[in-house]
């Protein structure tokens, strides 16, 4: 793989620097009001403002992954509040501004300022760092409850610099703000039409641009195909020279192999041509029955940090891209092929298309076989893996009555002992497609209950939890959190 830093496709992919790829670094603007500032001093001699409890906090908010952007000055007048805000508003590469209470201000100097700023659609905090000295608290409050009378969107949070709970209310609100901007003037293309029947993943297109900024564009596959018979034999060469250390066992020979790169590859060319930031794809009927099943080229989008989704499934799609942009490792979709409910498992079971580096011990990435003929018949690679331990969340965007929810849980990944996975694997009939198992840490019935189509879609990293509950706040998702 590349060493340098890279973007493949679309102006919102992770950024790869030495075979890894970095999470996302929201910017954010940090901005102290209060009246009494200038090194006024309280009836006691001490100075109102406390700059070294500023340092503390902008230097722990540093350390949880944001990048400031600090205003010199100490807001409190209508012209200061406007001259600020107005800067932070034109600002493009700024997701959210963090407004720190440094001492009590009049709401009315700050508020009309702080409303034109909202229409950006970019995250504001409210951040109060509790303490009586300075009369925090006051400015604090007042300011949040002006928010909340002209219905301005906000989060306002309470709590020290020095708490790791408290910090990660304020960063996962800027991380979420980060998603917002991302997704806003981004486009998604879509290969095809709806794959195997799909009703719970369909687009209204004019409802994706309202909430999300996201524009659809679609294509046939009939370029797709030309460019993947296209692609020469030196190029797959190439490609295969970059696959191989994914996998544990040598890339198989032959025209099925190398159709599948093909594919692979022409669907990297097409989304440079077209700038489209993520995709979903109709894989069959059509394309897997007449050229290759896709589950190759999906695996190894995947890898590359391609938000993407089978069937033309535009709700796994942006599932995929929040925890895409929000992991540091990549996103595995599957389906959902088997719940115990005895002990909260969850067996993830794709049809093939996995992320080769999610491999674990006992499963180490290899190839296979699409191997359903009557999902694509003309076949196609496929990856036999077990994916690696972890932590993180069972996620999945859906519309319910044509209204957009999250379900959301926390999980832990697992591998089954060595002398038991051979087993485990041939419970479901398909042994070679690629495993997770899961156990879910939630109300198992309400899950079942709540879950709205085939595929589970699994995100590492314990943070992700809190970063979709405040995606959803900031977007007015209805959250279904288990």
């Amino acid at each position: 793989m590349q060493n340098v830093a890279t973007k493949d496709v679309g102006s919102s992919t992770p950024i790869r620097r030495n075979g890894e790829y970095e999470m996302i670094t929201p910017k954010v603007g940090f901005i102290v009001y209060g009246v009494h500032k200038d090194g006024l001093r309280d009836p006691m001699g001490t100075p109102f403002i406390d700059d070294e409890l500023i340092a503390n906090a902008k230097q722990a908010l540093q350390h949880a992954g944001l990048e400031l952007v600090e205003h010199g000055l100490i807001i409190a007048s209508k012209q200061e509040a406007r001259e600020c805000l107005g800067k932070f508003k034109k600002m493009d590469e700024v997701d959210a501004v963090i407004l720190f209470s440094g001492t009590w201000v009049w709401a009315a100097h700050m508020i009309a300022a702080i409303r034109d700023f909202a229409f950006t659609g970019k995250g504001i905090v409210i951040w109060t760092h509790p303490g009586s000295q300075g009369w925090r608290p006051v400015g604090g409050l007042v300011m949040h409850g002006a928010l909340k009378e002209v219905g301005i969107a906000h989060r306002s949070v309470y709590g020290q610099y020095d708490d790791s709970g408290d910090i990660r209310r304020i960063v996962s609100y800027c991380r979420a703000a980060n998603l917002t901007n991302r997704l806003n003037m981004s486009t998604i293309g879509t290969f095809g039409g709806r794959g195997m029947g799909q009703t719970c993943g369909v687009a209204d297109p004019s409802q994706w641009m309202r909430i999300f900024g996201v524009d659809i564009d679609s294509r046939d596959t009939a370029e797709l195909l030309q460019t993947a018979r296209n692609i020469s034999d030196k190029e797959v060469e190439k490609a295969c020279t970059e696959i191989q250390p994914l996998f544990s066992e040598p890339i198989p020979e032959g025209e099925t192999a190398a159709r599948s790169i093909r594919l692979y590859l022409a669907i990297k060319k097409i989304l440079r041509k077209e700038n489209w930031d993520f995709y979903t794809i109709q894989s069959f009927p059509g394309l897997g029955d007449d050229y290759s099943a896709t589950c190759f080229a999906q695996s190894m989008m995947l890898d590359d940090r391609v938000a993407t989704s089978t069937l033309g499934d535009f709700n796994t799609l942006l599932t995929v891209k929040l925890l895409t942009d929000l992991s540091a490792e990549p996103v595995y979709y599957g389906d959902l092929q088997h719940v115990d409910r005895s002990n909260n498992e969850i067996k993830i079971i794709g049809d093939g298309a996995c992320p080769p580096s999610l491999a674990g011990a006992v499963g180490p990435a290899k190839f296979a076989e699409h191997g359903i003929p009557t999902e694509g018949e003309a076949g196609g690679l496929s990856v036999d893996l077990v994916c690696k331990p972890g932590k993180g969340v069972l996620a999945r965007l859906a519309r319910n009555n044509g209204e957009f929810e999250m379900i959301l849980a926390r999980c832990s990944v697992f591998e089954p002992a060595a002398d038991q996975i051979k087993a485990r694997r041939e419970e479901c009939g398909i042994p070679f497609w690629p495993h997770a198992f899961v156990t879910a840490h939630c109300d198992i019935e309400r899950l079942i209950e709540e879950y709205s189509n085939e595929y589970a879609i699994l995100g590492y990293g314990e943070h992700l939890y809190e970063d979709l509950l405040a995606f959803c706040e900031l977007t007015g998702i209805k959250l279904i959190a288990l």
